[in-house]
């Protein structure tokens, strides 16, 4: 029997707050009542497990266990060859080799441990902390003092992973002593050195560093170096400041041959909602307009009561140049805006206050909308006795030029350049849908829609005030064909579609502000008018008809192909004789373009949009193509447009471009970039650049190269290479374990 239990482990709960204490050792702390014995146990009461090979109580009364010890409490794990309790020096003696887990992010591993019954203080030989299975430190020995702060002598201090036949990591921080602050979560190193395959490249006296269990730690963020021809040779240094849980302020010092620039974000949280700004001010070499440049950016969004949603962003810069000259955007055209906006199931209210800015060359500001406000309100009732939908609408819009010329200046719109709108609008529509025979889908709709315009500052090219009642009526028909394959379980769905309708009223001389742009596709087929305003609509009578086609495979594969094309007894013509649409349109004759639209999406990642429209020529008016494919090492995206020229949509020449922008990961540690935007019409390049990123358990090094082309009397071609070398393991768990390198065996 003897033999027989040899062979076996036994397995003991006990409630001692020693073996509490043990399972509680290393980076966390534990409250231990008196251990004489007689059941003392932990603050929580909960009893800690003991496994091991042999338990006994030796004459001098030391608890001794032996053999594959593991002791459990609360999540908590440790694994040891031996444990003892001294009763008579209340000293714990743990022989390794040793591992403790606090079960989240903490192991610590060491040859021996003494420990106090508290585990206040003690030593650890050979100690190796391991946080977040990434942050190393290790030292000859360590010290833990009053249960909070953890002392490494001799210590090394990387997130590297170190393998046994690699020798020396990748970086590391060597420092005389290191100290772990387990209650601010911070790590203080004293005389340390920074290596690089233990070669030291840097000094500091101090150091501190967040572990990697705190998010949020004042501290210098990952620096970068910049070469650009048209800013020189500099440095972007971050530091971060948190002011509070709920605030924090980034401050970017960036430093060049040609400019000298603070770049500034701040954000705060607050119980119903955010907001964030970001800025720059730049005394540089190159400012056209002002030797200071600057601008600002902010937004943020606040929920009020009774489900109402404040919302404003701010868009501020005192030069042309400078987003695109800095890359800090792309926009041309700068909005600040402030909105109040409540959506339910039923009701949609806005308000809204726009200010619009324009960095484009040949636009003036003056004789722009810059200043525009809008109301705007929807409700639907679903009455029982009449059955269907009603749908009621109003809103009030206005815009304001800040120009007071009542005369038209060098455009294409014939009114006045100083003309300020005011236009109130109101409708009521009702709908209701029945299905026929054969399963016929058919809807029908009538509405009365009011408009009342005030135009300021007129001059003699249209009425200075204009008001019309608009009575509308339309009949839908659809006719849905479904199969489904018995076999595969594909669904092929073939829906032919017609309307008539009629609308009434006339459009009175007033200016075309808003729907100078008309987009015809497939959301748009059914509508009773294509314009996106209300200052123009469609009148008389007209139809529509289209097919649509869409096969649904349950593997993942989507295929939808649309035609449609709009048909009207007369053309829609302004009162001075004009079309009403322009030419690029699609539906400036009585019969409108033929709109063509597919889409495809693959279980593999693939997914294509593609959309045109096509004269009775069979010539294209307007053609787009968009297509993503994504996968496990390749994200790739891609767009064609062309447009064919049309002065009155303020495009003097065709635009033929495509672009495209992709990622590919070479290798688990290697992902290359390209990116490429092409005028074909131009037969130019736009702008392009390629990127290449190394990607580790431990470092992020980026290196970028773009290149832009374009010029014009305020634009100059500029080429930029950055690089960035970013220290990965401290205050950020890795959530991507893709990149960690695996160890030879």
């Amino acid at each position: 029997m003897r033999a027989v239990w040899g062979h076996l482990r036994i397995a003991v709960v006990l409630t001692l707050g020693l073996l509490v204490a043990a399972a509680m050792a290393g980076p966390t702390t534990a409250q231990v009542r008196d251990a004489a014995g007689d059941g003392a146990g932990s603050s929580s009461g909960e009893p800690a497990i003991l496994v091991a090979d042999d338990v006994s109580i030796t004459q001098d009364r030391r608890l001794v266990a032996r053999g594959n010890v593991e002791a459990f409490h609360e999540g908590r794990r440790l694994n040891a060859r031996a444990v003892i309790y001294d009763r008579e020096t209340e000293h714990l003696i743990i022989e390794g080799p040793i591992t403790l887990s606090d079960g989240d992010y903490t192991t610590v591993l060491a040859d021996a441990a003494e420990l106090d019954r508290d585990l206040q203080n003690g030593i650890l030989r050979g100690a190796r902390v391991v946080m977040d299975d990434q942050l190393q430190m290790a030292a000859v020995q360590a010290n833990t003092v009053n249960g909070r702060y953890t002392q490494l002598y001799k210590a090394a201090v990387t997130s590297c992973r170190v393998c046994h036949d690699d020798g020396q990591p990748l970086w590391q921080i060597r420092a005389r002593r290191v100290v772990h602050d387990r209650r601010e979560r911070q790590i203080y190193l004293d005389d340390a050195q920074f290596r690089v395959f233990d070669t030291p490249i840097l000094y500091f006296p101090r150091l501190r560093l967040p572990d990697p269990t705190l998010k949020r730690s004042t501290g210098f963020l990952i620096p970068s170096l910049r070469n650009s021809t048209l800013l020189g040779f500099g440095a972007k240094v971050p530091y971060f400041i948190r002011l509070g849980d709920d605030k924090d302020l980034t401050v970017t010092p960036y430093f060049s041959t040609k400019t000298r620039t603070l770049e500034l974000r701040y954000r705060q949280a607050f119980k119903n909602g955010g907001i964030e700004f970001q800025g720059a001010l730049s005394d540089d070499d190159i400012g056209r307009r002002h030797s200071f440049r600057n601008y600002v950016a902010g937004a943020g969004a606040f929920a009020l009561k009774n489900d109402f949603v404040l919302r404003f962003d701010v868009e501020l810069v005192n030069d042309d140049t400078y987003l695109v000259d800095y890359d800090y955007s792309d926009k041309d055209r700068l909005d600040s805006e402030i909105s109040v906006e409540r959506v339910r199931r039923d009701e949609w209210v806005r308000a809204a206050l726009t200010h619009f800015r324009s960095l484009r060359a040949g636009e003036a500001d003056s004789t722009l909308p810059t200043v525009v406000g809008d109301l705007n309100y929807e409700k639907r009732v679903h009455p029982e006795r009449l059955g269907g939908e009603l749908r009621f609408s109003a809103g009030l819009h206005s815009h304001y030029r800040s120009s007071d010329t009542t005369t038209d200046g060098p455009d294409f719109d014939n009114f006045a350049d100083g003309r300020d709108v005011t236009r109130l609008t109101g409708s009521a529509d009702w709908l209701r849908t029945w299905t026929l025979m054969g399963g016929i889908r058919s809807t029908f709709e009538t509405g009365l829609a009011f408009d009342a315009t005030k135009v300021r500052q007129a001059g003699t090219t249209s009425a200075s005030s204009a008001a019309e009642l608009t009575p509308s009526a339309a009949v839908t028909l659809r006719w849905p064909w479904a199969r489904r394959s018995g076999s595969t379980g594909v669904t092929n769905v073939i829906e032919p579609v017609v309307q008539l309708a009629w609308v009434g009223g006339s459009d009175p001389n007033i200016p075309i502000d808003e729907s100078t742009r008309v987009e015809f596709d497939e959301g748009n087929l059914l509508s009773l008018s294509r314009f996106p305003e209300t200052d123009r609509r469609e009148r008389g009578v007209f139809g529509a008809y289209g097919l649509t086609w869409a096969r649904l495979n349950p593997n993942g594969w989507t295929t939808r192909i649309g035609l449609g094309q709009v048909w009207r007894n007369e053309r829609q013509l302004e009162p001075g004789g004009a079309s009403s649409f322009t030419n690029t349109s699609g539906q400036q004759g009585e019969y409108s373009d033929v709109l063509v639209a597919a889409q495809l999406a693959t279980v593999d990642g693939l997914s294509l949009t593609a959309r045109g429209l096509f004269d009775d020529q069979f010539d294209t008016t307007k053609a787009e193509v968009r297509g993503t494919w994504f996968n496990a090492r390749t994200e790739l995206n891609a767009t064609y447009i062309w447009l064919g020229r049309d002065v009155a949509e303020n495009r003097p020449g065709t635009i033929s471009e495509w672009a495209f922008d992709g990622s590919y990961r070479l290798s688990r540690h290697w992902t290359g970039s390209a990116e490429w935007r092409y005028d074909i019409a131009s037969d130019r390049s736009v702008e392009g650049g390629v990127g290449l990123t190394y990607t580790n358990e431990c470092v992020d090094i980026s290196l970028k190269a773009s290149r832009r082309f374009t010029s014009s009397t305020i634009l100059s071609p500029s080429t930029d290479i950055s690089l960035t070398v970013g220290l990965r393991g401290f205050a950020t768990r890795t959530a991507d374990k893709s990149y960690v390198r695996t160890c030879r065996k």
